[in-house]
């Protein structure tokens, strides 16, 4: 074991993971004086004001899991007893291979929004004529390649928003230059844009997009078992999972439990019932039946549409509050749950998540947090409207109401993880002013 140090070590720092994510994990014992990401190892180091603050942080986080954006990070002192310029040689090391060019390649972590060519060339165009747009997903998560008429232009963007948000606290910015020397646009439409050409048709409704650049699609099935080694549950959702996760599970996921039932125990059995779990649940995969069992009051069983969804769901939920109880979750012995008048049917329902959009919702898989995200809101609802339909399950310490494409969406924030997973038990799909409201949890850590 390392000795005490005031630099701190952190390990499994996952691309969604920013400076000031790791910023409010340590700032609460001290000042930080130096921070270096060493992005290509996952990796980061903190330098504290004094030894005291570094000290201080470890032991506190030796008894509890320090987790950022739902994944669990791991901590201990470096060996390095003070950074130095020349430790941070690393974090601009990858800058250096490649040279200046007209072309640039952006990468965007954690993209809670969807990023659409049209916000992409706002952004960009502020800094030099924007030729040509490509949009793709690969494993590196949603990336984009932007042509400008100069290298200048390229060089003057790269240096201005190189690490910045496109949202506050989500969609950041990660710019390299390319090394290609022209983008070849074939359609102007949602995922590529030539705007030197605005006379190209757009793609028809089932012609795949050109290979150069490397769409999603099929592309994953192939790619997921090669990028780390992982063979995913049900090739049909192999894409969805490599584009979510960024063709790597989350860590303490396997990708290979085949058990589709969870048993849930320890649960309130005077203020549980079929339809609360359902909505907790159902944020990790789709519902096929659930059933509370009559002789063990507190036990239900939840089958879920596919092994992966359930391991998700057994891991993110393994010891979280509801109603005063901190919940069991574990893999039933029962490959599945017979239907019976005793179960509830959930699998035709048009409230399962991951019927459509499964790619942006297996990215909001986590663990319960204090903040909620509602979507689906009516045109002209206030945030005081939106604080009075959740303050029964506990004080609403901030609310933050938003459009995305046009539609009302808002985030919500608790004093306790425990009051906003009460709120989104019994109060996603329920109604306000007309509209069904749905609820997920938020990664964000502050509005």
């Amino acid at each position: 074991m390392s000795e005490p140090s005031k630099v701190i070590h952190v390990r499994n720092v996952g691309p969604e993971i920013s400076e000031s994510d790791l910023l409010q994990l340590v700032q609460p014992f001290g000042v930080v004086t130096k921070l270096v990401m060493l992005r290509a190892k996952n990796q980061a180091l903190l330098q504290m004001h004094d030894l005291a603050s570094a000290v201080t942080a470890l032991q506190y986080y030796a008894s509890i899991q320090p987790n950022v954006r739902g994944r669990n990070v791991y901590m201990q002192f470096s060996s390095h007893q003070e950074l130095t310029t020349m430790d941070q040689s690393s974090q601009g090391r990858r800058d250096q291979d490649s040279q200046p060019n007209r072309i640039i390649l952006v990468t965007i972590h954690h993209m809670l929004y969807p990023i659409t060519v049209e916000v992409l060339h706002q952004v960009f165009s502020s800094y030099g004529f924007v030729e040509k747009i490509v949009t793709f997903q690969k494993s590196a998560g949603f990336q984009a390649l932007i042509q400008y008429q100069l290298p200048q232009n390229a060089i003057q963007a790269r240096t201005a928003l190189q690490g910045r948000n496109i949202y506050d606290g989500c969609c950041q910015l990660d710019i390299q230059f390319s090394n290609l020397n022209e983008l070849q646009v074939n359609y102007n439409n949602e995922r590529s844009r030539d705007f030197t050409n605005p006379s190209l048709p757009s793609e028809q409704k089932g012609r795949p997009s050109p290979s150069g650049y490397g769409d999603a699609g099929s592309l994953y099935a192939l790619q997921a078992a090669g990028a780390g080694g992982v063979a995913f549950p049900q090739m049909g959702n192999a894409a969805a999972i490599a584009a979510a996760f960024s063709g790597g599970l989350p860590p303490g996921i396997t990708g290979t439990n085949d058990r589709c039932t969870i048993l849930v125990s320890n649960l309130n059995p005077d203020r549980i019932d079929e339809d609360k779990l359902f909505n907790l649940f159902s944020i990790y995969g789709n519902i096929v039946r659930i059933k509370l069992l009559r002789n063990k009051p507190d036990h239900a069983l939840v089958q879920m549409g596919d092994g992966f969804q359930a391991e998700l769901a057994v891991h993110f939920l393994k010891g979280a509050m509801l109603f005063g109880s901190r919940l069991e979750v574990n893999f039933s012995k029962h490959p599945s749950i017979s239907a019976g008048p005793e179960t509830r049917e959930y699998a035709g329902s048009n409230l399962n998540r991951f019927n459509r959009n499964a790619v942006k919702n297996y990215r909001y898989c986590c663990a319960p947090t204090r903040m909620i995200h509602l979507s689906a809101l009516p045109p002209e609802v206030t945030e005081e409207e939106i604080a009075a339909h959740l303050e029964e399950h506990g004080p609403v310490a901030g609310t933050k109401l938003f459009e995305v494409n046009g539609k009302k969406q808002a985030l919500v924030l608790f004093d306790s993880e425990e009051q906003a997973t009460e709120a989104l038990v019994c109060k996603h799909a329920s109604n306000l002013a007309g509209s069904t409201v749905r609820i997920s949890f938020s990664q964000l850590q502050a509005i």
